[in-house]
């Protein structure tokens, strides 16, 4: 569901509009047929609008959808009632049309500093500069820093604390958040669609969750979803310099330390450790308690209580294994040389 605090419907469009905004065909259904919003496949109700790539997996059911934007070799497996369009890149053509469903909103132009129809709780703290978008909440004892922005709708518990020059959009921060300086929360992520004019960006119609008690280092990033929500687990400790995908979920008092990144729609369960400069690779889960070595490139999913090292990443006692034999297998020839 679209959350209506950051973004403004702008719809319906029928399929026949859709079809020719992307030029895709209507195989199936009432051209007619409306949608005023978005959904992922699986999700998606009579008047959402969803689509289906090649790669889909078969367990998808789009069936309830009001109208689906298919690549050629799905189309035929949809059932229902579902209007149908045809489209050669149908994440590409789904990015034009839901970028005509749905606005994202904004500051607005000559709005004061604080925009009337914010909430900002009489105890909390605002240094110069700080600028709140409408319909923002800011909760008991929070202390926001100098030139931050908090843009429309964002809610923010009681206890928190926003740095000087963080950005936040299309988030819901818990109590007791520590947010340092330079933070960037909620911003579109880095998805992107193959076209025929070549890759686009996709317009983000998600959130940004982040429970109670969470600390962000300086000059991080948490990207939204796409259409889900990204989220940040109570307790959970992030370092400064790190980069959280969109669709991510990382759980509850996870830490990691400088430089780490997590690509978009990867899980971190429960308790998981990463050192310094930690990769994730996208749609990777890292299970609870694991621990990733620091400089370490997973490609894989890690198991619960696993420690990984290495690049590509794998089980520490294998990667110290291949090194002792890289070491051997060198010293043997550099005495051969000799």
């Amino acid at each position: 569901m679209i959350d209506p605090r950051f973004y403004t419907l702008s719809g319906p469009l029928s399929a026949s509009d859709i079809a020719i905004l992307t030029g895709g065909t209507v195989v199936r259904g009432e051209p007619a047929h409306t949608v005023s919003s978005l959904a992922p496949a699986g999700r998606a109700g009579p008047q959402d609008l969803s689509f289906l790539e090649e790669a889909a997996p078969l367990e998808v059911d789009v069936s309830r959808a009001g109208i689906v934007l298919a690549h050629t070799a799905v189309a035929g497996r949809i059932a229902g009632g579902s209007a149908v369009i045809e489209a050669r890149h149908p994440r590409s053509a789904f990015a034009k049309a839901a970028d005509r469903l749905i606005r994202l909103r904004t500051l607005e132009p000559g709005q004061p500093a604080v925009h009337s129809s914010s909430r900002v709780h009489p105890t909390a703290k605002l240094q110069p500069g700080v600028v709140i978008g409408p319909d923002a909440a800011i909760g008991a004892e929070v202390e926001i820093g100098a030139n931050a922005v908090i843009g429309p709708g964002v809610q923010i518990g009681a206890h928190s604390m926003i740095g000087p020059g963080a950005v936040l959009r299309c988030a819901l921060i818990g109590d007791g958040v520590r947010l340092y300086p330079g933070v960037v929360v909620g911003e579109a992520g880095f998805g992107l669609a193959a076209g025929s004019a070549g890759a686009t960006l996709t317009p983000h119609f998600g959130r940004v969750i982040i429970q109670n008690g969470v600390s962000i280092g300086a000059n991080s990033c948490v990207d939204r979803g796409l259409l889900d929500d990204t989220i940040i687990g109570e307790g959970t400790h992030i370092d400064n310099l790190c980069h959280i995908g969109h669709n991510c979920r990382i759980g509850a008092h996870v830490v990691m330390a400088a430089f780490a990144g997590v690509s978009g729609s990867s899980r971190v369960e429960d308790g998981a450790q990463f050192g310094g400069r930690v990769g994730i690779k996208d749609h990777v889960t890292v299970g609870a308690g694991a621990r990733i070595a620091a400089g370490a490139a997973v490609l894989g999913d890690v198991p619960a209580g696993e420690v990984w090292a290495g690049y590509p990443a794998k089980p520490i006692r294998s990667w110290l294994r291949e090194l002792a034999w890289l070491a051997r297998s060198a010293q043997k020839r550099s005495t051969r040389n000799d």
